[in-house]
């Protein structure tokens, strides 16, 4: 099986700990960064099928309240990420 690798400077590939509930609804409830700092989702405010306009690529983004900041988290092809600021 071929290796698929990514090389988007713009896209920070992140880690998410998420719930599945019975419902099938998926929310992500932390972050965890690159440097192994996690952050909590303090509110999911929207969830929609969107693009990034900063990174590229296209997926369902979760506008998701960080420390009192919202923040787009994408699900991409399996992968989350969060744009680069």
């Amino acid at each position: 099986m071929d290796t698929i690798t990514y090389d988007n400077p713009s896209k920070i590939y992140v880690t998410v700990k998420a719930i599945f509930y019975a419902d099938g609804l998926l929310r992500p409830m932390s972050i965890i960064w690159e440097d192994d700092r996690e952050y909590t989702i303090d509110k999911v405010t929207d969830i929609r099928r969107a693009a990034s306009l900063k990174a590229g690529g296209t997926g369902l983004r979760y506008t998701c309240r960080i420390n009192g900041k919202d923040t787009y988290l994408f699900l991409e092809e399996g992968r989350w990420f969060v744009e680069r600021k």
